[in-house]
């Protein structure tokens, strides 16, 4: 079909919860994407920081038609080879002893939230049920992630929202140590806010919260549905505090595409679900498992980590580089391949001059340029990238 056809078409019959850019993407590889045109682009925004190895990454595909030639369904009433493994991999590599599998990153939270409320249920009482989390926070699109998303944006015209959130600013110890209540169950918070427009906290934050959870008695959540699988140049950031949470959640990247989450946590907290308590009829599916296998390994054995925190310090430079050229740039930050340029006017007009000179990138919060490219890009793609940036500041 032609690219007009595709759009009409995608108008007519798709409902409008997406203000989609007037290009149809067709085909991908590695840092690279075209369009039904044959026009191609680099790719900075690779899914929303889930295609970390990539497009068409190799070991994925092949991964994925094994399996697919094998079994592609068959239902968490069995047990799951691909599932153990993956299971065994995570859990091998992370501070958790177990794993729920499901679809997205909205999925991996509701769990965590249900879990976090089924374990104080069971060891302190119903009345301790309250979840604190951070302004500008996101979690997710269902009820209970997008009540648990202290951004009013996403919450209106879904009152009444679900019970039992207190938000407070991101990054304020006192703020948080102070909304603590004898009805706070836990924490749940972001190493690096990603929605919100990649805020990164002080950093003794995450140390700090894991210590005021000690203290208390109370549960620490971790969501790095974005900064997970290597995003920050470690496999997962809440390593870069040397801390363990109790809770974590995974999406985004552990599929490198295709769709996955996951909910980890110790023991002690694990045990509170029992048959019955939660499912999810696709989560945890063999091809699923495959890809999510293949991805891990991936990451883990081929350098990508070293790759993602070497290419992002040099990322982070020219991004300061170009700050000092253009005066609209008010502030460069970043950690690995997760990056942001705040901006002092909208966002909107340099993200859209930057797809018409081919390179992907988009806009969190109005005004910050957010970049999570592929963790295999090299410098001459950072190169690439702050050529066409400066081509679309030019006059602003």
């Amino acid at each position: 079909m032609k690219e007009k056809e595709i759009m009409v078409l995608a108008d007519k019959y798709i409902m409008h919860t997406y203000k989609r850019f007037p290009v149809v993407i067709v085909k991908g590889l590695a840092q690279k994407v075209w369009d039904v045109n044959g026009k191609e682009y680099l790719d900075f925004v690779a899914g929303i920081a889930v295609c970390n190895l990539g497009h068409s990454h190799p070991k994925v595909i092949a991964a994925v038609k094994k399996q697919l030639e094998k079994l592609t369904h068959i239902s968490n009433l069995y047990y799951i080879e691909p599932q153990a493994q993956l299971a065994h991999l995570l859990v091998e590599n992370s501070f958790a002893d177990k794993v729920f599998f499901c679809n997205s990153g909205a999925e991996a939270n509701e769990a965590a939230i249900k879990l976090a409320r089924k374990y104080a249920h069971e060891n302190w009482g119903g009345d301790k049920f309250e979840l604190i989390t951070m302004k500008d926070s996101f979690h997710g699109r269902t009820m209970a992630t997008i009540t648990a998303t202290g951004q009013e944006k996403f919450q209106f015209g879904f009152t009444p929202l679900l019970e039992g959130f207190t938000y407070v600013p991101f990054n304020d110890l006192q703020a948080l140590e102070a909304a603590i209540s004898e009805k706070t169950c836990g924490i749940m918070v972001e190493p690096i806010q990603g929605e919100g427009g990649v805020n990164i906290p002080d950093a003794q934050y995450l140390s700090s919260v894991r210590e005021i959870c000690d203290r208390h008695g109370i549960l620490l959540i971790v969501d790095e549905v974005q900064t997970g699988i290597g995003r920050t140049g470690k496999l997962f950031a809440y390593e870069h505090s040397g801390i363990k949470p109790d809770i974590m959640t995974l999406a985004k990247a552990l599929g490198n595409g295709f769709p996955v989450g996951a909910m980890m946590a110790t023991d002690k907290i694990a045990q509170a679900f029992t048959p019955g308590n939660h499912a999810s009829t696709f989560g945890g599916n063999p091809l699923a498992m495959a890809a999510a296998k293949a991805t891990l390994k991936t990451i883990l054995q081929e350098g990508v980590l070293e790759n993602c925190q070497k290419v992002g310090d040099y990322f982070l430079s020219q991004l300061k580089k170009l700050q000092q050229k253009h005066k609209i740039i008010n502030e460069v930050r970043g950690k690995g391949l997760m990056l942001a340029a705040v901006l002092s006017i909208e966002a909107g007009d340099i993200v859209n001059k930057c797809l018409q000179k081919g390179l992907l990138i988009n806009s969190t919060g109005g005004k910050t340029l957010r970049f999570v490219p592929p963790l295999i890009i090299k410098n001459q793609d950072v190169d690439h990238a702050i050529n066409i940036l400066e081509e679309a500041m030019e006059g602003k």
